[in-house]
């Protein structure tokens, strides 16, 4: 997503750019249940890939799955200014510095865990996914290897080639695994919410939408769907959950859709400090967690991080939810864009964050952060 920040014609791309060039310096450096959808067999996902892979190696060639490598580096410690590993309701478990000579590679705005939080599927907003698996060591989150990178397609197999329909915003798997199952894409711009076989960790063609609300339309191009998500528990297990990064006329709240029985069905999230959303997860009791993010010139790129009880959940509720984490320049941070859950070996809720860097590598980073909720 690339939204207009503070002033008109200056994009997020060239304000990140100004403001970690000065502050950075300055720091220190279902659709509805779900259930009809959960009801598609293995077998048909698992045609729906093979044509998949077909028609993205006859209809274009430039639609071409490829093994890539990735450098880690690996962050000391999530403050700047300290060693300290608890903030709040979080402890500070690992984070990475990313890097590859991939010309796709990077502008990561979603993220896909497996329930062990090794393999993951990252969606860029410049219409690419990268696979792979997180490697560990005694200290934590240590790298990334089988790592690919691939393009998103459209139903004719090709690679989205304009910039409103490359621009996926969020992922989440609606069914199966990451090695067998169904994601969905959303998109903004061209505000849609796609379905996706996935095999193997690779995404193939989409098979259908999801209906929009009848208010999608009024979304600014790139402030749309950035946040989306399938509900793993509570009353509204399996339903699909999107919020819109800033709503107009939203100064004091945001607006997202619950889908219920196939339709949106409205809430509203109360704005927190001036943030806007840039993505969701969902825990097993139905309670949110939701990723935001502010610009301000004066200060540089604040991230913050808020709980949401499943409670506040339903359709025409009003959402408020818990402050667990605000951070600024003087933390690890970048542009944190995608969140992803699992749970660790005692059933800790694990949160991994990853940074969109705009694919300005010169002046911004891919991160990649880990903490553990209390």
């Amino acid at each position: 997503m690339r939204p207009e920040i503070g002033m008109p014609h200056l994009n997020r791309r060239r304000v990140l750019r100004g403001v970690t060039a000065s502050v950075g310096a300055l720091a220190g450096s279902g659709l509805g249940s779900g259930a009809g959808l959960a009801q598609r067999s293995a077998a048909g996902t698992q045609a729906a890939s093979t044509q998949a892979s077909a028609a993205q190696a006859l209809a274009d060639p430039s639609a071409v799955v490829t093994p890539i490598s990735v450098s880690a580096r690996r962050l000391a410690s999530f403050s700047r200014a300290s060693s300290a590993k608890t903030f709040g309701r979080l402890e500070f478990l690992g984070g990475l510095v990313l890097t590859s000579q991939a010309t796709h590679f990077g502008g990561f705005s979603g993220l896909v865990m497996e329930p062990d939080g090794r393999g993951f599927i990252a969606i860029s907003d410049e219409g690419h996914w990268l696979s792979g698996q997180l490697t560990y060591d005694a200290n934590g989150v240590s790298g990334m290897e089988k790592t690919v990178l691939g393009p998103i397609v459209a139903t004719s197999g090709k690679s989205l080639w304009r910039k409103r329909d490359q621009d996926c915003e969020a992922v989440a798997l609606l069914e199966g695994t990451l090695a067998r199952g169904t994601l969905l894409l959303a998109f903004e711009r061209n505000h849609r919410i796609g379905r996706f076989p996935v095999v193997d960790r690779k995404i193939g063609v989409p098979s259908g939408y999801l209906k929009m609300p009848s208010e999608a339309k009024r979304m600014a191009s790139n402030r749309g769907l950035e946040a989306m998500t399938v509900m793993a528990g509570g009353p509204f297990k399996s339903a699909v959950i999107a919020i819109s990064e800033r709503f107009p006329g939203g100064a004091n709240t945001h607006k997202g859709w619950l889908w219920i029985n196939g339709e949106p069905r409205e809430f509203t999230l109360t704005d927190k400090n001036g943030f806007e959303i840039t993505d969701v997860a969902s825990l097993g009791d139905g309670s949110l967690l939701i990723l935001e993010r502010r610009f301000r010139w004066t200060e540089g790129v604040h991230m913050q991080v808020r709980l949401v009880p499943a409670a506040e959940v339903r359709p025409g509720g009003v959402l408020n939810g818990e402050l667990l984490l605000e951070a600024g320049m003087t933390a690890e941070i970048d542009n944190m864009e995608a969140l992803a859950v699992h749970k660790g070996p005692s059933g800790e809720t694990i949160l991994t964050l990853m940074s969109d860097d705009n694919f300005n590598g010169f002046l911004q980073r891919t991160i990649l952060l880990q903490f553990k909720l209390a």
